[in-house]
C-alpha cells in the first residue's frame, strides 16, 4: 500500500489513514519477538488454533470420504460424481452468503455458529438415518457444505483481532499449521472396516463440530472480556471508556475524538488501549 505504483503519494496517505480505523497496522519488515511472547500468553491464540484444527478435521468428511459415503448409499462412481456437482455449487453459495451476512451484521461469531449448526444436523442425520432412506441421507450430506463458509470467516476474524505485523504473521502461520494438522488427522478417524456406513468416523466428527461450536462461544466470551478490560485501561489513561469501532464500517468517517488512532500503526492489540476487538 505504501509503495503501490498505481496510487499517487496523496492517495497512499489516504489509504494509510483509512486503515487507522482498524488499528491493526500497515506492515513492517522487522521481526518482533515480543509479539511472539504476547501471542503465547493469550488464550485467544489457542482458541484460534483450536478452531482451525477442529474445522479441518471435520472437513475430511467431505474432502476425503464424501464420495465414499455417497457410494455407500448405493450409487456407482458415475452417479457419485454427478451428485458432487450440486454439492460444489452449494459450497460456493454458502461462502458468498456467509461472507455477505458477516459484513452486513458486522459480527463473526454468530454467523460462524449459524454455519456450524447445519453441519451438526447433517452429521446427525448421516449417523442416525437408516441406510435405506437415500433422500434423507443425501440431504444430510448436502448440509455438510456449510463447512466451507467457515474458513474465510475465521481468517478475517483473526486478522481483525490482531495488531502488529509479526503477531499477525505468526498467528496466521499457526492457523495454517492447525489447518494442515486437521487435514492429516481427519482421514485417520475413518477406517475401511467401517464401510459403507462409517458410523464411528461420523460419530467422532459430530463430536468435533459440537466442540467447535463451544470453542466459538468461548472465543466470543473471551473477546467480550478483553473489550471490557480495554475500556478500563482507557479510563485509567484519561480517555473515554467507549470509543466507536470504525473497523467494520462500510464508509470511512473521520474520528471526532482527539488523538484516537495515534498508536494504530506501532502497537499490538494488547498494548494499544484504543484497540476494539470484534465479535
Amino acid at each position: 500500500m505504501t509503495t503501490a505504483r498505481f496510487l499517487t503519494p496523496h492517495e497512499r496517505l489516504q489509504c494509510i489513514e483509512r486503515l487507522r480505523a482498524n488499528q491493526t497496522g500497515i506492515g513492517s519488515r522487522d521481526f518482533e519477538w515480543s509479539h511472539v511472547w504476547e501471542l503465547a500468553l493469550e488464550p485467544k491464540t489457542y482458541l484460534w488454533i483450536g478452531m482451525s484444527l477442529l474445522l479441518n478435521v471435520g472437513a475430511s468428511v467431505t474432502n476425503v470420504f464424501g464420495p465414499l459415503i455417497l457410494k455407500g448409499l448405493g450409487f456407482n462412481k458415475y452417479v457419485t460424481s454427478l451428485l458432487n456437482i450440486p454439492f460444489g455449487a452449494v459450497q460456493l453459495i454458502i461462502i458468498l452468503i456467509s461472507s455477505w451476512a458477516a459484513a452486513k451484521a458486522k459480527l463473526k461469531a454468530p454467523v460462524l455458529l449459524l454455519l456450524v449448526l447445519p453441519v451438526i444436523a447433517g452429521l446427525a442425520m448421516l449417523y442416525t438415518i437408516p441406510r435405506s432412506n437415500t433422500p434423507g441421507l443425501l440431504g444430510g450430506y448436502y448440509l455438510l457444505a456449510f463447512i466451507f463458509g467457515s474458513n474465510p470467516l475465521i481468517v478475517s476474524w483473526i486478522i481483525g483481532n490482531t495488531a502488529g505485523t509479526t503477531k499477525k504473521s505468526v498467528i496466521m502461520s499457526l492457523y495454517n499449521a492447525g489447518s494442515s494438522a486437521g487435514n492429516i488427522i481427519g482421514p485417520l478417524l475413518f477406517s475401511a472396516k467401517d464401510a459403507p456406513s462409517y458410523l464411528p468416523g461420523l460419530r467422532s466428527v459430530l463430536a468435533i463440530f459440537v466442540t467447535l461450536g463451544a470453542v466459538i462461544v468461548l472465543q466470543f466470551a473471551n473477546l467480550f472480556l478483553l473489550n471490557k478490560m480495554q475500556g478500563k485501561k482507557r479510563v485509567e489513561n484519561g480517555k473515554q471508556a467507549v470509543i466507536h469501532d470504525a473497523s467494520m464500517d462500510t464508509r470511512y468517517v473521520q474520528t471526532e475524538v482527539q488523538d484516537v488512532g495515534e498508536h494504530a500503526f506501532d502497537m499490538t492489540d494488547r498494548k494499544n488501549d484504543e484497540f476494539v476487538y470484534i465479535y
